[in-house]
């Protein structure tokens, strides 16, 4: 649900089911990084993957973009792997384009920008792995 903190795994399955669009905001080409793996992962289950970052014309053969306002078409989920203090101007983007979901990855906080995106409708995830949540959530599913 828009602006509220704690996000049940119903919530996260919904939405994870409902937004097929991921704009992965600072993927890296390196494949030790995790957002290369996170991303890789997203595009084997099915995700429409695409990369932001202004240091990279492809990733993983997809054409990458400098930022959010850069990106054709609609932008559902805007999964964040910057640091924290770089979230602010990720969230301006995102209202500008009427993302649906913030998720801020592992170890990426940033309180007054999610309650800034949560006030603009977004649902907010925060301090989470796309990729862990996604397969915990399967898990649960077939358990």
């Amino acid at each position: 649900m828009p602006g509220d903190p704690v996000i049940d795994d119903r919530d996260l399955a919904r939405l994870l089911g409902a937004y097929r669009r991921v704009a992965v905001v600072g993927l890296s080409v390196r494949p030790e990084r995790a957002s290369h793996g996170v991303a890789r992962y997203l595009i084997r289950e099915g995700y429409t993957v695409i990369p932001v970052n202004p240091n990279y014309p492809e990733v993983l053969g997809l054409r990458s973009y400098p930022s959010l306002l850069d990106v054709p078409g609609p932008v559902e989920i805007v999964d964040v792997f910057r640091r924290p203090d770089a979230v602010p101007e990720v969230v301006d983007q995102a209202i500008a384009r009427g993302a649906k979901v913030l998720w801020l990855q592992e170890g990426v906080i940033h309180e007054p920008a999610a309650r800034r995106a949560a006030a603009h409708g977004m649902t907010v995830v925060m301090d989470r792995c796309i990729l862990r949540e996604h397969l915990r959530l399967i898990r649960a599913l077939r358990s």
